[in-house]
């Protein structure tokens, strides 16, 4: 699949202001105000955090741009799990007059939760934890969350080279997405950690899913798009999907917009992934092998 970077470091590739320059430069990351830890097969770091194919809208490929305006989904994770509007906290600064507050757990904010390990079998980590405590220090409930983008295929590489050094990109480069991530990884994870937390008697919001629009809709294919709606609930999942807004004027990042939000149950999803539902048509093994022999 053809497709251009449109978003590298933070900033339109084409982007000629000082503060777009200054990130493309120094590999900088706007979204966690520090180098970016994107990097390509040899380690090379990679600066894309959109691509747009020829035919079709935005896709964002790093998960780290999931996290624009200082981790604003997380904010949005807490006001629907949650609902009253009280303050996040990072785990290692909550002291007694902390009050009421949801402290949250994960890569960058301070602390990380340990759990124990199930060796090779299987991960049931998430990324984040969000955990509302009383205003006395006691544990109310929690919810987890996984943030995901899409991995790319292909290559990006050589239009990358040409951005880094303030030179135009003729055409178009080879990458593409990853879509076969959704069936093989990112639908059975869901369901998998859906129902460990399931077994947790304060998750009594299940687990968030933060993804980007592109990736919801596959998903929806996926599972037919029959999903039923629940209330959050004691094993739900709620999607959250997210894109980028419009172009911006030079020096300035494009916003990150909230499409919407869908609450399901884990057991509907796992379901809907295992039924014999959206399927090819019949024989198509059949017809495949009997055209390639007609190719003789």
């Amino acid at each position: 699949m053809a497709s251009n970077i449109i978003e590298f470091f933070g900033y339109s590739p084409h982007d000629s202001s000082e503060v777009a320059a200054q990130a493309r430069a120094g590999r900088h990351c706007p979204f966690l105000n520090r180098q970016c830890v994107k990097t390509l097969s040899d380690g090379e770091i990679s600066g894309a955090c959109t691509l747009k194919p020829k035919n079709g809208g935005p896709v964002i490929c790093c998960p780290i741009r999931l996290y624009a305006g200082n981790y604003e989904v997380l904010r949005d994770i807490a006001r629907v799990a949650f609902g009253a509007v009280v303050p996040l906290l990072p785990a290692n600064r909550i002291t007694e007059d902390s009050g009421e507050c949801v402290v949250v757990f994960g890569k960058g904010w301070g602390k990380e939760l340990r759990l124990p390990s199930r060796g090779h079998s299987g991960s049931y980590f998430v990324d984040w934890v969000l955990a509302r405590v009383s205003a006395t220090g006691v544990l109310i409930d929690f919810v987890a969350v996984e943030v995901q983008s899409i991995d790319t295929t292909g290559n990006y590489r050589g239009e990358r080279e040409a951005y880094l050094l303030n030179q135009p990109f003729p055409g178009r480069s080879t990458a593409g997405f990853n879509w076969e991530n959704v069936n093989k990884r990112i639908v059975p994870q869901l369901i998998y950690k859906g129902h460990v937390l399931r077994q947790e008697p304060l998750c009594q919001k299940g687990l968030f899913f933060v993804c980007t629009t592109p990736v919801y809709q596959k998903i929806g294919e996926r599972l037919g798009g029959g999903l039923r709606s629940y209330p959050i609930q004691p094993g739900s999942l709620t999607i959250m999907w997210y894109d980028i807004g419009p172009d911006v004027p030079a020096g300035q990042q494009r916003e990150l917009v909230a499409m919407g939000h869908f609450t399901t149950t884990i057991d509907q999803v796992a379901l809907a992934f295992t039924a014999p539902s959206n399927l090819p048509p019949a024989q198509v093994y059949e017809n495949a092998i009997r055209e390639s022999l007609r190719r003789r």
